[in-house]
C-alpha cells in the first residue's frame, strides 16, 4: 500500500483582507505540514476570499509569481509538502484568472488551473485549458468549484488521464448552491473527489453550511462544516484510489 496524507485547509478567508488571508494560509499550512501531510489543499482564491473585487477591486492582482507567493513558495520548501494554493493572477496580456497554483516539495510551481465556469465571477476570464498535474507518481486534475456544474470539465479531466480530481471551492448552499454536482462527476468518470470548500460570509455569498467532502463512486465518505477554520486531515491509499481514514482529523483554528 502506498498512502498519502491529505490536509484540507477548510478557512475562513475576509474577502479583500489580503494580509489577513495569507497569514492564515501560511500559519495553517504548517500546522498541517506538521501533521506529515503529503498534499495540502486550501479553498478557491483563499487568499482574497470570493468576493473581494466589491471591497478592493482588482488592481492589486500582479502576474504570478509576485513577491508574497515566492515567499510561499520558499516556505513549502522549507517545511518538504506539496500545496494547491487558491490564488487570483493577472496573465501576461493583463487578463485576470480565477486560478489554483500547484507547488511541489522543492517550491516549484510544477503547475497551474484557470477556472472556466466565471460567468457569476465578473472580475475574471474564463480559462481555456484543461490539463493534468504529476505530482509524485500521481496524475491531478483540478476543477475549480462551479467547474463541477456540468460533466465537461470532469470528463476532459479523466480523458487526460486524471487519477484524483481536487475541487477547490467557495460553494455555500442556497438557491444556486451545490445540489449533488459532486457526487454526480465522480459517477460519471469514475474518479474521486477532494472537495476542499470554506466557512464564514462574503458580501452576499454565506459559507457556514458549506462542506469539505471526499466523494467516490457518487457517496460521501467524509465530510466536514464548521463555524472556524479548520484543517481536516485523511490517509488515502494511492494505489486502490481509496479511503483509508474512516473520518477526518479535525483541528480548528481560532
Amino acid at each position: 500500500m502506498r498512502g498519502i496524507r491529505v490536509a484540507l485547509l477548510h478557512l475562513l478567508p475576509i474577502a479583500g483582507d489580503i494580509q489577513y488571508n495569507q497569514h492564515l494560509i501560511e500559519r495553517s499550512v504548517k500546522i498541517a505540514a506538521a501533521k506529515n501531510a503529503d498534499w495540502i489543499i486550501t479553498p478557491e482564491l483563499a487568499v482574497s476570499g470570493l468576493q473581494f473585487s466589491r471591497k478592493i477591486g482588482t488592481g492589486w492582482i500582479k502576474r504570478q509569481p509576485d513577491e508574497w507567493l515566492n515567499h510561499f513558495r520558499d516556505m513549502v520548501k522549507s517545511i518538504n509538502t506539496n500545496v494547491f494554493l487558491g490564488c487570483p493572477e493577472k496573465s501576461e496580456d493583463d487578463e485576470l484568472y480565477n486560478s489554483v497554483f500547484v507547488m511541489n516539495r522543492d517550491g516549484e510551481l510544477i503547475g497551474k488551473q484557470r477556472k472556466i465556469a466565471t460567468i457569476s465571477d465578473g472580475w475574471c476570464h474564463s480559462g481555456s485549458t484543461i490539463k493534468t498535474i504529476e505530482l509524485e507518481g500521481i496524475r491531478v486534475g483540478i476543477m475549480i468549484c462551479a467547474d463541477a456544474y456540468t460533466d465537461k470539465i470532469a470528463h476532459s479531466l479523466l480523458e487526460k488521464g486524471a487519477q484524483i480530481i481536487v475541487a477547490p471551492s467557495s460553494w455555500g448552499p442556497g438557491l444556486h448552491g451545490p445540489n449533488g454536482e459532486w457526487e454526480q462527476r465522480s459517477i460519471d468518470t469514475g474518479l474521486p473527489i477532494f472537495v476542499c470548500n470554506r466557512t464564514g460570509e462574503d458580501e452576499t455569498v454565506s459559507f457556514w453550511e458549506a462542506e469539505s467532502l471526499i466523494i467516490k463512486n457518487g457517496k460521501r465518505l467524509l465530510s466536514h462544516k464548521s463555524v472556524q477554520s479548520a484543517i481536516l486531515t485523511f490517509d488515502w491509499d494511492a494505489e486502490k484510489m481509496d479511503l483509508i481514514s474512516s473520518h477526518f482529523q479535525v483541528e480548528y483554528i481560532s
